[in-house]
């Protein structure tokens, strides 16, 4: 390495791929961008890089970027435009449809790629001034289910555990992760503790045997969607051992006899819950001794669970069993939902969901009041929006006229995308801000915002374990790039309500949304980070990452858990077991003309890939590793369907098709396949 000269400049910035959060520490040599490192001083990652992290500089250029805003036409295609001349067209388009057809005819959809700051923009406009709360986010698709399992058991959507926790527990139960591939930095932790004291065990619970197995005490290859009629059995187990904390439950909770009358209802013993669940009833009665009889016991859940039909209830179904172990917010003690994207936490910290008003409050006539005369808003909406797929049934039935969708691609990663590619060609006004030029819904747009991409960025997001966290720019913003917050602002003033969006930078908003947090003071709500709001442009520029809550009265408190005490976010400050009746996914063999879906289809992360590849497909290295698209098959049903390794197959059902190169794996379960989601 050479030597560092007068000339370096390093700034440490936030990777801008998983939940995980990781430091990242970008060094510039002579104008010159050389390979980034992880940030040794960040306490997501102390120093770690996954393989995608590390090639981030390899992603970066001018390559496939949107440079500049542009009108399109569907016979001349795009034509560029000045900001000006953007935004007044989208201000005067938003404008007349709210006075035509109401403010409920506007959405927005957004992404847990935008940070903190833009989200608490488009939140602000859309639900404090326009008066509609048709603002959801892509996060639905992944984050939802868990969000509502925690408002229903703890009150709030407050994750109680920090990564110290994996660290430090004796037994890790991961269900619905892949996080050797999916969240690679957090499973280096737990393997090096694991390494550290060979007594912890590690518990898999997938259909498929992934490389998250490899070091694993015990992989239950459990049925696709029997996540919860096993953690339904296991409550039941506790229940029937003597093993459940009954002083816990008596002083802290409420629901346990009703939660533990259904579970008895679904998965009643051992035996049936390991038929249940297509499991050897020994490995079953294995793991639930486990859990019976180890106190510090993390379980990290992730997307496995939360897209399902049934999400919710499966995360209440896990969060039940920690409930009644008392072992909720405690060192080594919790159940831990790990986010998908980097600031999917961040978004709804601000209300970046349909059914969130802003700060952790809903739309109860208190919060309503509280956040309307915070922000002087004239508008305010006074109900929940659309959330994301019925938002665009609303755009298909001709009720949503005015869409504006950022930083995210909807006809890829929504359900039954070729029906919403249909609706979308049929809505007034669709507005698409991104970085890249061209994706599925670029395509179908009336107008196109160029947004700043990582390394240009300044603003925060929030990681998995609530650590709020710093993306400082280190690049000049890509031809006429600007960040979604500032375009956001402009329309507010072109609305006529310039002092609202009267923001300088990204400091001033976020100090706005700070102290917009501190009405949660005297409520039951952890979230407050009201301590943060008096942050100059300095202080902001060089904050270092820290955990909420971060209150103005406590600002030193230790946040690096929540609810250990016992206390918990609802009006009784008791936590609320949910009575959770299991259900198989609604189309499935399991279900009705199962004889035309023989098969589960499972979806996940490869390791070296994110989401659509706009970033990760940039780098050489990075498309080695999963050249193309493929389908696991077990070698028993590759068999039966004549199928050989490397054979290009179809897959089909009545939303579509698609055709894979095969790849046969032993450690695919039968009667279930796997296909990458990028």
């Amino acid at each position: 390495m050479p030597d560092i000269l007068s000339t370096d400049k390093l700034t440490n910035t936030t990777c801008p791929y998983c939940g995980v959060g990781c430091g990242v520490t970008v060094r510039q040599q002579d104008a010159q961008l050389l390979p980034v490192a992880g940030d040794v001083a960040h306490p997501a990652n102390i120093g770690r890089l996954c393989v995608k992290g590390s090639a981030l500089h390899e992603t970066l250029g001018a390559k496939r970027r949107l440079l500049y805003p542009e009108f399109v036409h569907p016979e001349k295609g795009g034509q560029r435009v000045s900001w000006d001349a953007a935004l007044d067209t989208i201000a005067e388009k938003l404008r007349a449809t709210v006075a035509q057809h109401g403010p409920d005819s506007a959405a927005l959809y957004l992404s847990g790629q935008l940070l903190t700051e833009d989200y608490y923009v488009a939140n602000k406009l859309f639900k404090g001034f326009v008066g509609t709360a048709n603002v959801d986010t892509n996060s639905r698709l992944c984050m939802s289910s868990a969000v509502a399992a925690q408002v229903r058991a703890f009150g709030e959507d407050a994750v109680p555990a920090c990564y110290e926790d994996v660290e430090i527990a004796d037994l890790v139960i991961l269900i619905g992760s892949n996080s050797a591939w999916a969240h690679p930095v957090l499973h280096q932790r737990l393997l090096k503790a694991k390494r550290e004291r060979p007594q912890m065990k590690l518990v898999v619970i997938d259909p498929r045997r992934t490389e998250s197995c490899d070091q694993a005490d015990l992989h239950l290859p459990i049925a696709p969607g029997g996540d919860a009629f096993l953690f339904s059995g296991l409550l039941s187990y506790l229940a029937n051992e003597n093993m459940v904390d009954r002083d816990y439950v008596e002083k802290h909770t409420n629901g346990f006899e009703a939660a533990i009358a259904v579970a008895r209802q679904s998965a009643p013993d051992l035996h049936s819950t390991a038929d249940l669940c297509g499991l050897d009833v020994a490995a079953v009665a294995l793991f639930f001794s486990w859990f019976a009889e180890t106190d510090r016991t993390v379980t990290l859940f992730s997307q496995g669970i939360n897209q399902s039909s049934s999400g919710t209830d499966k995360g209440n179904a896990i969060i039940n069993c920690h409930l009644a172990t008392g072992r909720v917010g405690k060192p080594g003690a919790s159940p831990f939902s790990i986010t998908g994207q980097p600031n999917a936490m961040g978004g709804r910290e601000v209300g970046g969901l349909a059914n969130m008003l802003a700060v952790h409050r809903g739309f109860d006539d208190t919060s309503i009041a509280e956040v309307g005369q915070f922000w002087n808003a004239p508008n305010m909406a006074r109900a929940p929006g659309l959330k994301a797929v019925p938002l665009f049934e609303a755009i298909e039935r001709g009720d949503v006229k005015f869409l504006w969708i950022l930083a995210t691609n909807p006809l890829v990663s929504l359900p039954e995308a070729d029906r919403w590619r249909r609706a979308l060609e049929k809505c007034e006004t669709v507005i698409v801000s991104d970085c890249v030029r061209d994706t599925d819904t670029t395509q179908l747009a009336h107008i196109l915002l160029p947004a700043v991409g990582w390394g240009e960025k300044d603003g925060t997001v929030t990681n998995s374990e609530r650590c709020i966290s710093r993306q400082r720019a280190f690049l000049p913003a890509a031809g006429e790039a600007r960040a979604d917050w500032w375009a956001l602002a402009e329309i507010g003033k072109r609305l006529g309500f310039e002092s609202a969006f009267g923001f300088r930078n990204a400091r001033d908003v976020f100090v706005e949304y700070a102290a917009l947090s501190g009405i949660n003071r005297d409520s039951p709500l952890q979230f407050d980070i009201s301590g943060l709001a008096t942050l100059n442009d300095e202080h902001y520029e060089t904050m270092a990452p820290l955990q909420w809550p971060v209150r103005t009265d406590a600002p030193n408190d230790d946040s690096q858990r929540l609810f250990g005490d016992g206390q918990f976010s609802t009006p009784d400050r008791r936590a609320r077991f949910i009575a959770v009746t299991p259900e198989w996914p609604r189309e499935s063999p399991h279900s009705a003309g199962s004889a035309e879906t023989p098969f589960f289809l499972n979806t996940g992360r490869v390791r070296d890939h994110w989401h659509t590849m706009t970033r990760t497909a940039e780098s050489e290295r990075l498309n080695r590793h999963r050249a193309e698209p493929y389908v696991e098959i077990h070698p028993d049903d590759a068999r039966a369907d004549r199928v050989a390794n490397g054979d290009i197959v179809e897959l089909k059902n009545r939303h579509g098709s698609v055709l894979l190169r095969a790849r046969i794996e032993e450690g695919q379960r039968r009667g279930s396949l796997f296909v990458p989601m990028h």
